[in-house]
């Protein structure tokens, strides 16, 4: 019997090595493309009975197409995440199922080492003391103890994001559609609206997804009813903050500084090394060169056991479609926002 095979696309070194190692389990065979998914490169999967992509990867309208024409029926998100994903296209065409949690702690701490990180100058006075300077001139930061923070998604991340700085000594303020009471009490966390969040925080913390309603959540008008001295952060999707909103209100101090792990527009740049060559998205090199932001490259999901929890999850779903089962982490056009609701025969109905 010839094995299942899954094409793998935009893969780096660590992802076939614990995808490999993973796999010792369920005995695929892997095909790694190191090419994100494109109109051109959508011909490698060919042979492929599912395709794996990442959060880079355009699952756009054209490219469902194609796969569909070839016969796959399966596309694994390797991410939680899933708004490079035309899912109305996909309808009909084709299941798409994502991993929903891999490690929010992992993101989690990211978030915290970005804030400590950004506060204290910790990334400068590396380089600094590396050159043997060890004045510590514009290095001054801000006690965390008594100041007010705000979070944005009290998801699994934003739960843990708060349990985390709840032992700084901070007020906590958060913002989410579907509020948990029950640990709010418990952790002395007050739910607001997002106004009075913007106005009383110190720290901005954004742990929600991106949808319609959070696409530019941080924007010019929301900017203006914060604090001049705020500090945003964004681990969750690039999207959540206008970019141009964001530069121009650091460049005229009403913001006092940004952590960011994603970008707007990182899809060709993140991932990547760019060492040699000159960035030509203005945007993101205006970003670079402010002293006040500090940017890493959607690594906040980089752990080990985030690793291994990925592809764990991304082949059991992948051997749930193959075995045709019910596709415990299917998301489609019909209900994106809560996974896939079954329809009587306990399958999903976004294939006719």
């Amino acid at each position: 019997m010839n094995k299942p095979i899954v094409a793998f696309f935009d893969t780096k070194p660590y992802d076939r090595e614990v995808f490999e190692k993973v796999n010792e389990k369920y005995n695929y065979k892997l095909k790694f493309f190191e090419s994100k998914l494109t109109e051109e490169t959508a011909i490698l999967a060919k042979e492929a009975d599912s395709v794996c992509i990442f959060v880079n990867d355009q699952l756009t309208a054209d490219r469902i197409q194609i796969l569909n024409d070839m016969g796959i029926k399966l596309v694994a998100l390797r991410s939680a995440g899933y708004n490079n994903v035309d899912l109305k296209a996909a309808f009909g065409n084709m299941h798409v199922v994502r991993v929903p949690a891999y490690s929010p702690y992992a993101v989690a701490e990211h978030t915290v080492a970005l804030i400590l990180s950004l506060n204290r100058k910790i990334h400068k006075a590396y380089y600094r003391v590396k050159d043997n300077n060890f004045t510590i001139n514009g290095f001054k930061g801000f006690d965390m103890h008594g100041k007010t923070l705000g979070v944005i998604g009290t998801g699994k991340i934003g739960k843990i994001f708060i349990q985390i700085m709840s032992g700084f000594g901070m007020k906590i303020l958060a913002s989410d559609p579907y509020p948990d009471e029950a640990f709010a009490k418990e952790k002395n966390v007050e739910y607001v609206d997002l106004d009075k969040l913007y106005k009383e925080s110190d720290v901005i913390s954004l742990n929600c997804p991106m949808t319609k309603d959070t696409y530019h959540i941080i924007n010019a008008d929301s900017i203006k009813k914060m604090k001049n001295t705020v500090m945003i952060v964004n681990t969750g999707r690039g999207q959540l903050i206008d970019t141009k909103a964001l530069i121009e209100g650091l460049k005229k101090k009403s913001v006092g500084s940004a952590a960011l792990d994603v970008y707007e527009e990182e899809s060709k740049y993140f991932f990547e090394d760019f060492s040699n060559e000159i960035i030509d998205d203005d945007t993101l090199s205006l970003l670079l060169s402010l002293n006040n932001v500090l940017i890493t490259s959607h690594q906040g999901f980089f752990t080990e056991e985030a690793l291994n929890n990925i592809a764990t999850t991304t082949l059991d779903n992948i051997t749930e479609f193959l075995k045709g089962k019910n596709l415990t982490n299917e998301i489609c056009y019909k209900c994106p926002g809560a996974g896939c609701q079954k329809n009587e025969t306990g399958k999903c109905f976004s294939i006719k």
